[in-house]
């Protein structure tokens, strides 16, 4: 892997409420606010495609069965908009690596390829180099898989840049998921999205990286206090979430533990694991779901450290979260008519306003918007 990897530019046209979102360039901390329906999630369901778009055959339309029809997918359906489009250029110490995708509807209601090429341009040279098209077009999946897996050695780069690309959502807490069952001890690299693996994960921390463990403790108990350790016995190669608590010689497991306090175990084990453990590019999809508001300020603090080692974007609708924050890590989203509109907030603009103000107190005075329309 490249030594620096960060989201140089994004574009998406055409992607649900996303009509237009044309050369969006990232900083190191990246928070969406918006109302209801503004366009937050939809802007971290396009990583979360691409994410499967560049997984095994048949992975993007499955992603599109699971979560609704192909025309869903379209900005107004397929009548308004019949194509998306994405170009996503990733920087790293080499050079500039660039990925162009369309997808169009089909009979059937389904998506298709209608365009897709990718390249590299090593920093070293001034011109661009030319695009690598991916032909015949009217394919289900991605043909920079099929390349990369095939050991084409550019393709098989940019997937693994992409595949770097990792939303984070720990909302399903339910009794059925996975992240309150067992889980195989030895698959413990790196976290799961959801969470499924925390039990391996923590376990692999404790005797590899025992300083990095005790600080997930430690972190833990800040919101936790009752928390002592956790228990991280295998049975039959698999390992379940199970702890101790203080005063207690009692062990408890994922099954007794409310859903806030699973999503707060999960935020800190990924975001107090070592540095250059952490995903090159960070999504996560409101963190503060479930939380109490100490905790929060607890993981506010954590998403900055990361910060200043990776890139992260979050969407969120806490107050207290973007508090925590610098209003020039802010994007509002308003949504003008039919599309999602981004504006990125610059403390000049605000500078009287934040003499007197908190960001959460403009943001409920509607002050840069980002609450519902009347």
């Amino acid at each position: 892997m490249p030594d620096i990897l960060k989201l140089k530019s994004l574009s998406i046209k055409g992607y649900k409420s996303i009509k237009s979102l044309d050369c969006f360039e990232p900083t190191s901390l990246n928070v969406l606010i918006g109302a209801n329906g503004s366009g937050k999630s939809n802007f971290i369901s396009f990583f979360r495609m691409l994410s499967w778009m560049m997984q095994s055959p048949g992975s993007l339309q499955s992603f599109v069965s699971q979560n609704g029809r192909a025309s869903s997918f379209l900005h107004d359906g397929p009548q308004i908009t019949p194509h998306m489009d994405g170009c996503i250029a990733l920087e790293t110490n080499q050079g500039l690596n660039e990925y162009v995708f369309q997808l169009t509807y089909a009979a059937g209601d389904t998506l298709i390829f209608t365009d897709e090429k990718y390249r590299f341009s090593h920093k070293a040279f001034s011109e661009k180099r030319k695009w690598t098209t991916l032909t015949p077009m009217g394919h289900f999946e991605s043909r920079l898989t099929e390349k990369a897996e095939a050991g084409e050695s550019t393709a098989k780069t940019i997937r693994g840049l992409l595949r770097s690309c990792v939303v984070y959502q720990f909302h399903n807490t339910s009794f059925s998921s996975r992240i309150r069952g067992s889980w195989a001890v030895n698959d413990n690299r790196w976290l799961k999205e959801d969470g499924a693996n925390i039990a391996p994960f923590l376990l692999r921390l404790r005797d590899t990286k025992p300083e990095y463990y005790k600080r997930i403790v430690e972190f833990l108990r800040l919101s936790v206090p009752f928390f002592a350790d956790f228990v991280l016995e295998t049975t039959n190669g698999r390992l379940l979430m199970q702890w101790r608590e203080v005063g207690s010689d009692a062990i408890f497991d994922a099954s007794s533990a409310s859903d806030g306090m699973l999503r707060y175990i999960a935020l800190v084990s990924l975001l107090a694991q070592p540095p250059d453990d952490l995903p090159d590019i960070m999504i996560l999809d409101e963190p503060e779901l479930g939380l109490h508001p100490y905790a929060i300020n607890v993981i506010s603090g954590l998403i900055k450290a990361a910060s200043k080692k990776i890139q992260v974007l979050l969407a969120t609708q806490s107050p207290l979260l973007i508090d925590n924050l610098n209003i020039e890590d802010i994007i509002v989203l308003n949504r003008t008519g039919r599309e999602s509109v981004f504006s990125r907030l610059d403390s000049g603009s605000f500078k009287e306003w934040l003499d007197s103000y908190t960001i959460s107190e403009l943001w409920e005075k509607n002050v840069f918007g980002g609450r519902p329309s009347k």
